[in-house]
């Protein structure tokens, strides 16, 4: 990892700070990442907890998976102090999704000084792509309480 990085992502990837919850939850594992180019690639772990009654993964699964994706492919090159929440989310499902590694692709497709719009997929175990999104994303940056 590159030293230099500094902010919550690369908190979390140096082991300074837990990983969130829901990436916890949602299986979330770094494969590669280029914050100068705005890509990454992740890998979840999709349970059985996760399949709806016919046995394929909820689609709001997937979709927090993309949302876990593409959010990060902004967030690692961000500053110190920055963070950027998801305005919109829009996800298209393309086949059943089964229980087990599902990779996640995603990449800045513009960033702006605020506003950003992301784009990425989400592949089954046997490379098929079982979703894709877009989103867009505004840059915030934190501000300390007193």
């Amino acid at each position: 990892m590159d030293e230099q990085r500094r902010g919550p992502f690369w908190d979390v990837m140096a082991g300074k700070v837990p990983p969130p919850p829901a990436a916890e939850l949602l299986g979330w594992e770094l494969i590669a990442v280029d914050p100068d180019e705005g890509t990454i690639e992740v890998a979840f772990k999709a349970t059985e907890q996760f399949v709806n009654p016919v046995g394929v993964v909820q689609g709001g699964f997937l979709a927090a998976m993309l949302d876990d994706t593409l959010g990060p492919a902004l967030v690692a090159g961000l500053g110190a102090g920055q963070f950027a929440p998801t305005l919109d989310l829009h996800v298209q499902f393309l086949r059943p999704a089964r229980p087990g590694r599902l990779v996640g692709r995603g990449r800045v497709v513009q960033r702006g000084s605020e506003v950003c719009f992301l784009a990425g997929e989400l592949a089954g175990p046997d490379g098929r792509l079982v979703a894709v999104a877009t989103a867009t994303a505004r840059i915030q940056t934190v501000r300390e309480s007193a």
